[in-house]
């Protein structure tokens, strides 16, 4: 499934808590995808904690607590880490992280908490969401397979890769439209991991967040960027992003694009993808600004003249998951959804 899709999921199970209807949910997929992404996402939105059990780190006594003794009883030390309604509130998130990862004996420690919400006479407090997730066999981890008892405690969900979603994420994030330029030229480098191989670095969402921050870092050291590109999405993509960055320079004038000045489309296809980026970034920023109806409108206009127009629906249908319903209200809008209503019917 889309991540665009798995957020509602998720936030649809979080809001269930207070119905009394929650599912815990197990997300699988490889490394680098952003399954630990989505759940601070869901947490960051509602505002609530996030803990963090990582159970691969675990013995089974770190779960189950330690016994002391009471009278002539034993009982049990709750671990603190635990979520309590007192010291962390009424509502948050349980995230099980690397929960393939774990040995089979603390997983097993595990099952009470995940279906019956609670260990012993620990309780998780009811608006607590309980979502984890790990990796499959196949994608070179360390992992176990997820015994039945445990499986059939969750609702399973597959993680898929997806270029727009990603890029409305890293819009919202300020990744550097470089950056997602180059992945518009060549989506199928958003995710390109080969378990038979096991390489250290290769591309994913994870690892071009990566790219984003070596480019802040070592674009005044060009002797540098390249092998710190590669160092974060592999040998090939790191060389390639790193050509596509050094031919940018024969970018139209953006500034000029803002103004409403009238400015050539570049022939070249990389070039297109990067201004349609860049531009897209740049409405984004100016939106909030006296004048920002004004320079997206110019940049509506500018979208209209590439010559492949589904480059300028994906210009606006970037910017549109960005900022959503604002965009209707820019007066320009209108103008450039009748001058490609063709396009949009069959696309």
């Amino acid at each position: 499934m889309r991540p665009a899709q798995l957020l509602r999921v998720l936030d649809r199970e979080f809001l269930s808590t207070a119905e009394g209807h929650h599912t815990p949910v197990m997300l699988w997929g490889p490394p680098g995808v952003g399954k630990s992404q989505m759940v601070a996402q869901i947490a960051a939105r509602h505002a609530v904690p996030v803990i963090d059990i990582r159970l691969s780190q675990m013995e089974p006594s770190d779960l189950r607590g330690i016994p002391f003794r009471q009278g002539e009883r034993v009982e049990w030390a709750v671990p603190a880490m635990l979520p309590d309604a007192e010291r962390h509130g009424p509502n948050g998130v349980l995230f099980l992280d690397e929960i393939t990862s774990a040995p089979p004996v603390v997983s097993a420690a595990a099952y009470q908490l995940i279906l019956d919400r609670r260990l012993g006479e620990y309780r998780v407090p009811d608006g607590w969401a309980i979502f984890a997730a790990g990796n499959r066999q196949g994608d070179r981890g360390v992992t176990y397979s997820m015994p039945a008892p445990l499986a059939n405690r969750f609702s399973h969900f597959e993680v898929e890769t997806h270029l727009d979603d990603w890029a409305a994420w890293a819009y919202t994030n300020g990744i550097d439209e470089r950056v997602i330029a180059f992945l518009r030229f060549r989506p199928e480098l958003l995710f390109d991991f080969d378990p038979a191989h096991n390489p250290v670095a290769f591309p994913s969402p994870r690892s071009w967040e990566f790219a984003h921050r070596a480019l802040k870092k070592f674009e005044d050291a060009r002797d540098l960027l390249q092998g710190a590109l590669q160092a974060c999405v592999g040998p090939a993509a790191g060389i390639e992003l790193s050509a596509f960055v050094d031919n940018l320079d024969q970018m139209p004038d953006l500034d000029a694009i803002t103004r409403g000045e009238t400015v050539a489309v570049p022939r070249e296809i990389d070039l297109q993808y990067a201004v349609a980026a860049a531009l897209v970034g740049r409405a984004i920023r100016a939106l909030d600004t006296p004048d920002g109806q004004r320079v997206v409108g110019h940049i509506l206009d500018y979208a209209g003249r590439f010559p492949e127009r589904e480059m300028g629906v994906m210009l606006v249908s970037d910017l549109h998951r960005a900022i959503g319903g604002r965009l209707f209200e820019v007066p320009a809008f209108a103008g450039w959804a009748q001058s490609v209503a063709d396009v949009m019917l069959h696309a």
